[in-house]
């Protein structure tokens, strides 16, 4: 009895010097993500202690994430693993992602279900109506036509035709996400349109379609990520270009940087930033890609700076 109680005495001074307790986290698990997402316990200010009797930092609850939803065709189709990493790297965010290859804004309507690419499950008003997420954002080059019917064959720049229901889409998707926030009684996600990189065949439908989504951003009070510009040329927006001189980050790269220039699009291959082949099957982009790189982040830029500053 006794060897007993000098046991107890000895595992209790033990808990008490150690400071041991359990190491398990029973929050629940957000939606998949890509590898590399990592949940950051909300630090101490510097020279600040807890007060006496107060749980320390370690053992509090972590900080709640907030959920972006991103969506778009093959561009985000290919970024969305890079996005992703760089968003939530902080443990600030979780990303969502439903992009589709070929597809335009009217794929994620809502009121077009049976001449779209794009599932109802993954409609944009039924993402916000299931992740509830604080930001959308939305990466669309501006496919027509030749990619998916729901374009009701109007082509691709083909002159104000084109241009006025690229508008209307993009108006029509925005209240829908808005309304989708108020069925299910949770503030208005902050939409992100991505502005697109140059068109090597036809450079002023892309500044006119970035124009829309400028005046569309303005009219709602969301916003714009000008992925595009971190891929052009710094003398000419609008210019395409299949190499431009290194930045920092990529000349401490060897394999980034050669020459002092540093590659974006494959030969064959002038729309997409994704160094490896395209195959039938779209895939996020396998390989270390500049191009990527740079877009997703000027991207994660612009909700990072926005989910701060609204925290």
């Amino acid at each position: 009895m006794r060897r007993g109680r000098i046991a107890v005495f000895v595992a209790l001074a033990l808990v008490w010097v150690t400071g041991c307790s359990d190491p398990s986290d029973s929050s629940s698990a957000p939606p998949p993500a890509p590898p590399g997402t990592s949940t950051a316990a909300r630090p101490v200010e510097s020279g600040s202690a807890p007060p006496t009797g107060a749980p320390s930092t370690s053992q509090q609850q972590p900080r709640k994430k907030s959920r972006v939803v991103y969506v778009g065709d093959s561009l985000a189709m290919e970024n969305q693993l890079v996005l992703a990493d760089r968003i939530s790297a902080d443990g600030r965010a979780t990303v969502h992602r439903a992009p589709y290859s070929g597809t335009t804004l009217c794929d994620y309507r809502a009121d077009r279900p049976y001449d779209s690419l794009v599932p109802p499950r993954h409609k944009a008003a039924a993402l916000v109506k299931s992740q509830r997420p604080r930001v959308v954002v939305l990466q669309f080059w501006g496919n027509s036509w030749a990619y998916t019917p729901c374009m009701d064959s109007i082509p691709q720049g083909g002159g104000s035709r084109y241009y006025t229901r690229y508008a209307a889409d993009a108006k029509a998707l925005t209240e829908q996400i808005a309304a989708a926030a108020r069925d299910v009684g949770i503030p208005r996600p902050r939409i992100v349109w991505v502005l697109q990189a140059p068109d090597a065949f036809s450079p002023d439908r892309v500044r006119r379609v970035n124009g829309i989504y400028r005046a569309q951003a303005a009219a709602s009070g969301d916003m714009v990520a000008d992925a595009g510009r971190h891929v052009s040329p710094a003398s000419d927006r609008y210019t395409w270009a299949q190499r431009l001189p290194c930045n920092n980050d990529e000349r401490a790269r060897a394999r980034d940087c050669s020459g002092g220039l540093v590659t974006l699009h494959r030969d064959d291959d002038h729309l997409h930033f994704c160094l490896a082949p395209t195959t039938k099957r779209p895939r996020p982009c396998p390989v270390r890609s500049p191009g990527i790189v740079r877009c997703c982040k000027a991207i994660a830029a612009v909700v990072d700076a926005y989910l701060r500053r609204t925290a």
